[in-house]
This record gives C-alpha cells, sequence and structure tokens, in this order.
C-alpha cells in the first residue's frame, strides 16, 4: 500500500512537471512569435555565413591557444635539455679532470715505487756484496784455522 503511495505520489508530481514545461513551451513560442524578425533569403544567407565564420574563427582561435600552450611546452622541454646538457658537460669536465689528478697520482706513485725498487736493488746487491766478502773472510778464516791447527798438532 505504501509503494502505491509513493508510485501516484511520483506519478502525480511528474504530471505536475509536463504540465508546466508546456507552459513554458507555449510561453517560449509566444515570445518568438512577437521578437520574431522575418529576412529575406539573401540577408539570411549572409547572416549564416557570419556565423559560420564567427564559429570557424572560434575553433581557429582554440587552435591558436593550443598553439601557443604546445610551444611555451617545447621552450620549457628545451630550455630544460640545454641546463641538463650544461650539468652533463660540467659534470664530465670534473670527470676528466678527476681522471687526470688520478692519473699524475698514479703516475708519481709508480715513480715512488720505481725509486724504492732501485734502492732494494742496490741494498740487495750490496748484501749480495757484503755476503761474498763474508764468504771470503770464512774462507780466509778457515784456511787459517786449518794451518794453525795443523801446526798445533804437529
Amino acid at each position: 500500500m505504501e509503494e502505491r503511495g509513493r508510485g501516484s505520489e511520483r506519478w502525480s508530481g511528474a504530471t505536475t512537471n509536463l504540465t508546466e514545461m508546456a507552459s513554458n513551451l507555449e510561453s517560449l513560442q509566444k515570445l518568438l512569435l512577437k521578437k520574431a524578425v522575418f529576412v529575406d533569403d539573401e540577408t539570411f544567407a549572409r547572416a549564416s555565413l557570419t556565423a559560420e565564420q564567427a564559429r570557424t574563427i572560434k575553433v581557429l582561435e582554440q587552435r591558436v591557444e593550443t598553439l601557443e600552450r604546445e610551444l611555451d611546452a617545447a621552450i620549457t622541454a628545451a630550455a630544460r635539455a640545454r641546463s641538463e646538457k650544461r650539468q652533463a658537460e660540467t659534470a664530465q669536465k670534473a670527470a676528466e679532470l678527476r681522471a687526470q689528478e688520478v692519473t699524475k697520482e698514479l703516475e708519481n706513485t709508480t715513480k715512488v715505487f720505481e725509486l724504492h725498487m732501485e734502492e732494494l736493488r742496490a741494498k740487495q746487491e750490496e748484501i749480495s756484496k757484503r755476503d761474498k766478502d763474508i764468504k771470503l773472510l770464512e774462507a780466509i778464516i778457515q784456511t787459517l784455522g786449518g794451518k794453525e791447527s795443523l801446526s798445533g798438532s804437529v
């Protein structure tokens, strides 16, 4: 029962809305008839052409605005790309300078290493020479020691 009550309320509301719309439509028709201007075909054609041209101009203006926005975006992107390129070039120069520094450091380390190697070789030669001298002296001592033990036992 309750649903029927709601349904009839809806129908009555819809009917009222349709009646108001019909009334509004009649008022508009009367207004148009009172205010309507009748023109000849040539004037209508010119007015239609003007209206069409106005619509075309509006579309073209919108297209120009769109293209201007795209151009602004492209200019901004190009400026950003130039900035990124400058940053990359700066970073590349810094990396090249660092590579040069590292290369010089390696060259200096190599020179120091070579000097140490030469010093080690010289010391090794000196040790070898002293070792030979020691062996010679030991041989002499043994020889002399051997003669003393021979002469002491005779």
